[in-house]
């Protein structure tokens, strides 16, 4: 019988809740040392928030317990990890299904960013999901498309009653701003054509 070869992917793995407000602590340089430790292909890292690149042949999934069970052991944090290929993120953006319009005129009234996408491990129940759209969010907007949860926010992202309530939809999520999803797919890009 033939071993099955998968072809090498190229993943990201985002973590959850490090190194914001001198929380949860890890460099970057030492995560990517732990990484490639367990047997990750070209670890690399970009800004401080935990968002990783690396190819590997593995599946999804257990790579993600993987990476969980590496993060604890070096660093003593137990830390959510929310994975996506490189063509998971090039749909994330092919799918905006926010109008350049829309985006505009979030962006002349807001202060900093507006959009923003939180990537879930999985499609959060019918049940929360009902819940979140009996809340007044005001003019922010959100868009479910599988498991990723496309924000829109009006005014900012630290007031949203969006964000608080995004939280408390039962899986785990991390969310990035649409300038991250670009440089990672663009980080993504540059080594695929390596």
């Amino acid at each position: 019988m033939k071993a099955v070869i998968r072809p090498v992917t190229i993943y990201m793995a985002l973590l959850r809740g490090i190194n914001v407000g001198g929380k949860n602590k890890i460099k970057m340089a030492e995560l990517r040392e732990s990484l490639a430790a367990i047997g990750l292909q070209r670890v690399q890292t970009y800004i401080q928030s935990g968002n990783i690149l690396f190819e590997s042949a593995q599946e999804e999934l257990p790579l993600r317990e993987r990476i969980e069970r590496q993060i604890e052991a070096d660093f003593g944090l137990s830390i959510k990890v929310v994975m996506r290929t490189l063509d998971e993120l090039r749909t994330i953006r092919r799918n905006l299904p926010f109008t350049e319009e829309q985006v505009a005129e979030a962006k002349a009234a807001a202060e900093g960013e507006v959009l923003y996408v939180s990537m879930l491990q999985e499609q959060p129940s019918p049940d929360k999901l009902e819940k979140l759209a009996g809340i007044d969010i005001g003019e922010d907007r959100y868009v479910l498309d599988g498991n990723n949860l496309y924000l829109l926010y009006s005014l900012s992202v630290r007031n949203s009653k969006l964000s608080a309530h995004v939280e408390k939809l039962g899986v785990a999520s991390t969310v990035r701003n649409w300038n991250t999803i670009n440089k990672l797919i663009e980080l993504g890009s540059e080594m695929e054509g390596a």
